[in-house]
């Protein structure tokens, strides 16, 4: 098992945490709580340094330890695309400590994963998750054997993770008490509560019903390091006990490849059991094996050996925004250089998919529109 020789001391130390408050801004400066923060930067860090820092308590020394710092309260807003979700946000102090935790540790535990866990990792992404899928799925469609594809759904992957099993997982890995006492103060916010009891939509869903002991708040940097770390124990039963070659993650969204019909059924039951007794999660009904020749559907795209398509759903988000844009351009509610950045993102977007009549469709739509615009206030 390898262990991580990190210490408290460089994570709270005075560059780690200049650092992390430039990681923090990045594209936010303007905002009005950043502004507040940077217009006494220095007096800021060196605040969050002291509340950090571990003393005897009442001063005493052989007194238990203790710190000052607080997770402050986090601010829900709740989101209807492309799922209904709550996503939480914290002040921008609790921003910078949690950057300054995952400058440290998320390259540690990076090195770990496996080669083709793809979420939220440097040099990975959608775009090479779904290159590598559909390259199995070419290497499937040109063999002799008729292959399957499993695909794992987790039921509320990020409202249920289990906090005591993400501490001994965390545990297993750092040595510095200090570091695990913060991490579990961040994980177990006294605050607010994060978990859903089994089978409860977010949305629906009161206040009073969340649970303590469960969950990760959505839209938290730590979360996408969490989110990874407790998934990667069952990519390690997937890759090292049951010696499965193709299987691919990105977060909860996993796909496996398998010749043998039979085998892939019992190979779903192993991976429920080892979900439901080492990690507390559960498939949901969305889990199934289909023939390898079938459109497989993985992070936002239908993948088929010959071409990689955006999803229908995703599509109609996109023209709904940019009906929206063009709507805001053409009364006058903002310059086209708005309009422009947004459009110049799209098509970013559908260069990655198979998708040469959209981006017909998109420009042609886009430069009538704007071409009218520019006829009639000329």
């Amino acid at each position: 098992m390898k262990t991580f020789n990190v210490t408290h001391e460089e994570i709270i130390d005075f560059e780690n945490l200049l650092e992390a408050d430039k990681n923090a801004s990045k594209s936010k400066h303007y905002r009005d709580e950043n502004l507040a923060f940077a217009a006494h930067k220095s007096d800021e860090l060196i605040n969050l340094h002291n509340e950090l820092t571990y003393f005897p308590k009442d001063g005493i020394p052989g007194n238990p330890l203790e710190s000052a710092y607080h997770v402050g309260r986090y601010r829900r807003k709740k989101i209807y695309e492309p799922k209904p979700r709550i996503i939480m946000a914290l002040q921008y102090r609790d921003r910078v400590v949690q950057w300054a935790y995952y400058q440290k540790l998320n390259p540690l535990f990076d090195r770990q994963y496996i080669e083709h866990s793809y979420g939220c990792r440097v040099g990975k992404g959608t775009t090479r998750a779904r290159a590598q899928l559909q390259y199995w799925l070419r290497m499937a469609s040109r063999s002799a054997k008729k292959w399957y594809v499993l695909k794992l759904d987790i039921a509320k992957y990020f409202y249920r993770v289990d906090h005591e099993i993400l501490m001994k997982i965390l545990s297993k890995h750092i040595r510095d008490p200090l570091i695990l006492r913060d991490l579990y103060n961040l994980i177990n916010c006294e605050d607010t509560a994060f978990g859903l009891p089994a089978g409860v939509q977010p949305e629906l869903c009161d206040r009073e019903e969340w649970l303590y002991n469960r969950g990760m708040p959505i839209g938290n940097l730590t979360s996408q390091m969490f989110a990874n770390i407790y998934l990667n124990e069952l990519d390690q039963f997937c890759k090292h006990d049951l010696h499965i070659r193709y299987y691919i993650r990105y977060m909860d969204d996993i796909i496996i490849l398998w010749s043998d019909k039979n085998e892939l059924h019992q190979i779903q039951a192993e991976i429920e059991r080892f979900l439901d007794e080492k990690l507390h999660l559960e498939l949901n009904k969305k889990t199934c094996i289909r023939p390898a020749w079938l459109p497989v559907t993985f992070v936002g795209a239908q993948i088929t050996p010959k071409a990689i398509r955006m999803r229908k759903s995703t599509r109609k988000r996109m023209f709904r925004r940019m009906k929206y844009i063009r709507g805001l351009f053409e009364i006058g509610r903002i310059a086209f250089e708005k309009v422009n950045n947004t459009m110049q993102s799209y098509f970013g977007l559908i260069g990655t998919f198979t998708a040469r009549n959209l981006l017909r469709k998109v420009i042609d739509e886009f430069s009538f529109r704007i071409i009218k615009h520019d006829n009639s206030t000329g």
